[in-house]
């Protein structure tokens, strides 16, 4: 067994991360996770690979995601915080993530020209429509709502600390968890607890086929293959050097290309979720690298 040490929600696609001590897990992902994005006028998707300053927008939303607010992490600049009334009821639009078309409600002009401003480039705000139904591909399939793929990204401290330790080899120091934007942070048992302490092993959330935690479960369906992203500062919303894709590269190389750092999992039961939950694996497999 291992517990969860972190869950953290991501209410704007390429935004900050919000950490809770609980919520609820929904078939599309933590609550309110990435039901929001960011796109161009002429709807397609904004990510952190070309826009870095996403980084620097923290939202929040209220638990029954009527109430949306914007923040800056650099409220020194000028970029007072934004409170909106989230709308379900706007004319839908067309949007485009990764080439494929959904819909998506426009928030408004205000939210417009709060992100235009701070990004530097005309942009909109949509949210998923009551009636998103995206089907997602893997091992188990499942739903998400502007997620890039799967709707739950889990990563452990193990793998995290491995990754350091291979970065000293050659100079590079640690990087925050938050690079690697994950939605549940599992670490091993506390100290003087009984059980199997696999979560002390680097990468075995690649191994995860069937987990439960909390009153839900979750089953597995690809590794997180990394891009970009995981160079930009999440509290700079700049790109930095090579790490850790040089790394990573160096002995995560996943046979179908890229690299891997992390799991994915679709929702097999929703339910609450909260810190300290055990994580229970149902069923291992082998690892696909």
């Amino acid at each position: 067994m291992a517990t969860v040490v972190e869950l953290i929600t991501y209410p704007v696609k390429g935004c900050a991360g919000t950490s809770v001590d609980s919520t609820h897990l929904t078939p599309a992902g933590l609550a309110h996770d990435r039901s929001f994005m960011v796109v161009s006028v002429d709807g397609v998707y904004r990510t952190q690979r070309r826009d870095p300053r996403l980084a620097l927008v923290r939202p929040t939303v209220s638990a029954d995601g009527s109430r949306l607010t914007l923040a800056s992490a650099q409220p020194e600049s000028g970029h007072g915080a934004l409170h909106l009334d989230v709308t379900t009821s706007a004319p839908r639009r067309d949007v485009d993530l990764f080439g494929a078309t959904y819909r998506g409600i426009d928030q408004g002009d205000e939210a417009a020209a709060w992100l235009t401003d701070l990004l530097g480039t005309p942009s909109r705000l949509v949210r998923v429509p009551p009636e998103h139904d995206r089907k997602t591909d893997g091992l188990t399939p499942g739903t998400s709502g502007y997620a890039d793929s799967s709707a739950v990204h889990v990563l452990s401290r193990a793998s995290l600390a491995h990754l350091h330790t291979r970065m000293a080899e050659h100079g590079a120091p640690p990087l925050a968890m938050d690079r690697f934007r994950p939605n549940i942070v599992i670490d091993s048992l506390p100290e003087g607890c009984q059980g199997e302490d696999w979560a002390a092993e680097p990468h075995a959330e690649d191994r995860i086929r069937r987990a439960t935690i909390g009153a839900a479960e979750l089953g597995y369906t690809k590794l997180a293959v990394r891009c970009a992203v995981t160079l930009v500062d999440q509290k700079a919303g700049a790109r930095g050097g090579p790490e850790p894709l040089r790394t990573l590269a160096g002995y995560r190389r996943f046979s179908a290309g890229g690299v891997v750092f992390g799991a994915k999992f679709a929702v097999v039961r929703p339910g609450k979720l909260s810190v300290g939950d055990e994580v229970a694996v149902e069923e291992w497999g082998d690892a696909e690298t």
